[in-house]
């Protein structure tokens, strides 16, 4: 039985590490140029919404144990979702094989694809507690922007270094549009974290009364028997829907309206801060100057 450490070898001249940014995105690139498959280990240390697109041949992904693993062939596209915060990916790829691999830490994963900071995620077919495998076709526009990222063919290879992140990140951006645009359900919130739709429409209520109440907002405890969820899964569920805290959430709510306030200059700091329900102004400048680093008054000037 061959040793995993002495058949998986760590990321090599063959792969690249594109970009490496802990609180955005990790891109690897991998193409085998030997005459014969080879094999490849990444350590992941948190956890990461995981795309996988296979350009040329065929991959196969394992996750820490080599029976557990997805194959893509050619022109296929992987999403994987794991608990497990630590997990070895141990790679295999065929000889000529061209793999794209764009990490995402599930905390920024919730910014994204969002209206009101409300996460958008179509995959309803997903449970609780279990793994996101999704393999899907690479469809031609994904394909473009991909070739855009191989460092060979995206002619970037003039540009300062400094503004390769820069250019990596937009492609990212535009990758994940694609990919996530799918037709059906388009106008639904949905998070795969969630058991079912009931669930995700009771917080979404939630999110509602603690805005409508925002003044004098119940207690977490009020706010599950109004909702009709026990307090475990509507703290869980409200984190992963909306990706913060339900007061954490409220708090930044109430900091953007701030901020709009503060911009149409139609209200002093005190009187903004009666309408964020805050007892002082004191208050609302320690809360806001907390948030964003300046003062109210200091942000309405500038």
């Amino acid at each position: 039985m061959i040793n995993i450490n002495e058949k998986y070898k760590y990321i090599d001249k063959s792969a690249q590490l594109l970009l490496d940014e802990n609180d955005t995105f990790k891109i690897i690139y991998i193409n085998n140029l030997n005459p014969q498959a080879d094999h490849y280990i990444y350590k992941l240390r948190d956890q990461y919404i995981q795309l996988y697109f296979c350009m040329k041949t065929s991959s196969r992904i394992a996750f820490n144990e080599e029976h557990c693993a997805i194959t893509l062939n050619e022109n296929q596209s992987g999403l994987v979702y794991l608990e497990d915060k630590k997990v070895d990916l141990l790679i295999g790829m065929n000889s000529m094989a061209q793999l794209m691999i764009v990490l995402i830490p599930i905390d920024y994963f919730h910014t994204l694809f969002s209206s009101e900071s409300e996460l958008m995620f179509n995959s309803n077919k997903f449970k609780v507690g279990q793994p996101i495998i999704e393999i899907n076709e690479i469809e031609t526009s994904t394909r473009f922007i991909l070739n855009q990222m191989v460092p060979a063919q995206n002619g970037n290879q003039k540009m300062m270094d400094s503004l390769k992140p820069i250019y990596l990140k937009g492609k990212v951006y535009e990758l994940l549009c694609y990919y996530f645009n799918q037709s059906q359900q388009n106008d639904k919130e949905f998070c795969p974290y969630i058991a079912n739709e009931d669930d995700v429409n009771k917080i979404k209520n939630a999110k509602k009364i603690i805005i409508d109440q925002m003044n004098q907002p119940p207690s977490l405890s009020e706010l599950s028997k109004m909702v009709g969820l026990n307090l475990k899964k509507l703290k869980m569920g409200f984190k992963e829907v909306y990706g913060l805290p339900v007061f954490g959430y409220l708090l930044n709510y109430k900091m953007e309206l701030a901020k709009d306030l503060l911009q149409e200059h139609q209200y002093n700091v005190g009187e903004i801060a009666l309408q964020l329900g805050y007892s002082t102004s004191s208050h609302f400048i320690a809360a806001f100057k907390r948030k964003y680093g300046i003062t109210p008054k200091q942000f309405s000037k500038a």
